[in-house]
């Protein structure tokens, strides 16, 4: 199976899960939409991962902030495979520009709500305190207008990396890389 997992304020309904879905049709996805706080976030996808890797090889997609979760994940699952799409490596910091009423975020369902200092001290606290290279791969666009795209090149600088020139945090053109994000996933038999 194949787990993607949004980022902040998106969904499991964004236009990225959407393009995943329809080119991965033929693998078992799941693009679930993630509580908003990130402890309860990371356990939902823990016990996601657990439960089906009873069933079948798992492997994840995380985009952004969901590629920080994929961390998170890939060090409470060293056997997991995960393919991050510009990743927020210190969302803690990152975020903190949507902090208060005035930063409220708008979700996918039009709902709201506030990003408080807890939720930043909570990702702080999840943070993991190695990265378990050799089953990542980094997909980065170094025209990422929200994060620096080198911080996670360097960071990540053991994993296998698709870099390009050009392109924004959502990462133009993902679906040019479905054949390696399969590939990817086969080189082991986490996922099938």
């Amino acid at each position: 199976m194949i787990i993607y997992i949004h980022g902040f304020g998106g969904s499991g309904r964004s236009r990225k899960a959407v393009v995943l879905r329809r080119l991965l049709q033929d693998e078992n996805f799941l693009a679930p939409s993630l509580p908003n706080h990130p402890r309860l976030a990371l356990e939902t996808l823990s016990e996601i991962v657990e439960y089906v890797t009873r069933f079948e090889p798992v492997g994840v997609i995380g985009s952004s902030l969901g590629g920080f979760y994929a961390l998170c994940l890939s060090e409470r699952f060293p056997e997991l495979r995960a393919v991050l799409i510009n990743p927020a490596l210190r969302p803690y910091e990152t975020l903190r520009c949507a902090l208060g009423p005035t930063g409220g975020v708008e979700l996918h369902d039009g709902s709201r709500y506030e990003w408080h200092e807890g939720h930043l001290e909570a990702l702080k606290e999840l943070a993991p305190e190695r990265y378990c290279t050799q089953n990542l791969l980094l997909l980065s666009q170094l025209g990422d207008e929200l994060l620096d795209a080198r911080e996670a090149i360097e960071a990540l600088n053991g994993c296998a990396q698709v870099v390009e020139d050009g392109g924004s945090h959502s990462f133009d053109g993902v679906e040019r890389y479905v054949g390696r994000i399969r590939e990817f996933f086969e080189v082991s038999s986490n996922v099938t």
